[in-house]
């Protein structure tokens, strides 16, 4: 096997102690794997796996700037269309109730420090996960892991009163909103922009702290960034590569549908 050929994977892992030690473990599983970088935050995982485009990626959960989650979204969305998206390994020091999913799962989640048996096992999912892509490739990789990701994606899901009305600032104003008004919610830097066919505001708080809390079953995730009311949903339009944008009520712009969650509009 020349090195052109040979599997790359990328570590991201912020203790260094326990990056090198997985490295170590996986030379010793899978001497063909080549790891092309190790990466101590979120961020830096992020542009090292778009600049290297590795066949796997072990995650850790828990990352500054960026969690392993995260990562695997935005590496989703930005993933060229020509290559085959990478498979991922999520990796935690916690054990709850998303383990026995992802260990059902093609794409594998490992317990903080990793065994040399359970690596392992992971190993030979991951070779054989390659083989049978390298055989018959498969588009719908990320959008299953996606689906998978969300189970595990908001531990504070529970926390925190229902919201009902947002209230949102507008200057010296804060706007109520309701629910049933809102066109969509785009997260920027800082804030979440509320949408509405009226205008615009900002709550203080991340996209995901309001997922979780929204007394509604109306809202859906588009976007690592984006979620939308369904009921504002006009169209869904698919481009030449297959990304799908959508046309909503009160909107005069369409918005982008990510990769992760584009079955969500394939025709029925």
């Amino acid at each position: 096997m020349t090195p052109s050929q040979m599997p790359t994977a990328v570590i991201a892992e912020d203790e260094p102690v326990l990056a090198r030690t997985l490295a170590r473990l996986l030379d010793q599983a899978w001497p063909e794997l080549r790891i092309v970088g190790v990466a101590a935050d979120g961020l830096g995982a992020t542009e090292l796996a778009l600049a290297s485009l590795p066949d796997v990626m072990f995650l850790d959960i828990k990352m500054p700037g960026r969690t392993g989650i995260e990562v695997a979204e935005v590496v989703a969305d930005e993933w060229p269309d020509d290559r085959a998206e990478p498979l991922f390994v999520f990796i935690t020091a916690y054990d709850n109730f998303a383990v026995p999913a992802f260990e059902r799962a093609a794409v594998d989640y490992l317990l903080k420090p990793a065994t040399p048996d359970r690596l392992q096992q992971s190993v030979d999912r991951l070779k054989a996960r390659l083989a049978q892509r390298a055989a018959s490739p498969q588009a719908g990789d990320m959008a299953a892991l996606m689906r998978r990701v969300q189970a595990i994606a908001g531990p504070e899901s529970e926390s925190g009163e229902r919201i009902k009305v947002i209230r949102a600032g507008v200057g010296n104003t804060v706007r109520m909103i309701p629910l049933a008004d809102v066109v969509c919610f785009e997260a920027t830097e800082k804030y979440v922009n509320v949408v509405t066919p009226t205008g615009e505001a900002l709550v203080r708080m991340s996209l995901r702290e309001l997922m979780a809390r929204i007394d509604s079953t109306d809202f859906i995730q588009v976007h690592r960034s984006v979620m939308v009311n369904s009921s504002a949903i006009v169209s869904a339009t698919r481009d030449e590569n297959g990304h799908y944008s959508l046309s909503l009520r009160g909107l005069q712009r369409p918005l982008k549908v990510s990769r992760a969650f584009g079955h969500l509009f394939r025709p029925m």
